[in-house]
């Protein structure tokens, strides 16, 4: 078992989420139980996940739950998209978001490498 707060990814997609929360408040409200509760939801599954994978007990959980926040940071990476293309946020919000989504699934990908390498 392994202290979640001890992985950069998890910091860094915590960070994230902290970000896409307060950039969703500004969304409009129609879009309270859309896009904003979606997007918030993706974003809370990338560090969740994290979380839920370094407590458990096997390489192989660890690794599926990795995949997951994964998937869920794609996800958030089109959800940005969308967002700035219905013009909820600037080109230059959308550029750091991306950034951010982009090294974040970097590092899921190497973790899960690294995974299959070694006894994390």
């Amino acid at each position: 078992m392994r202290d979640f707060r001890d992985i950069k990814i998890w910091d860094k997609a915590h960070k994230l989420v902290v970000e896409i929360y307060k950039i969703s408040a500004l969304f409009p409200k129609n879009e309270q139980y859309g896009l904003t509760s979606q997007i918030r939801r993706a974003a809370v599954s990338i560090p969740s996940n994290i979380a839920e994978g370094s407590g458990r007990g096997s390489k192989k959980e660890l690794k599926q739950f990795m995949i997951v926040s994964s998937s869920s940071a794609s996800e958030v990476e089109y959800q940005i998209l969308l967002a700035l293309d219905l013009g909820y946020i600037s080109k230059l919000i959308y550029e750091k978001l991306n950034e951010n989504i982009v090294e974040i699934k970097k590092m899921l990908n190497s973790y899960i490498n690294k995974i299959e390498r070694t006894n994390i």
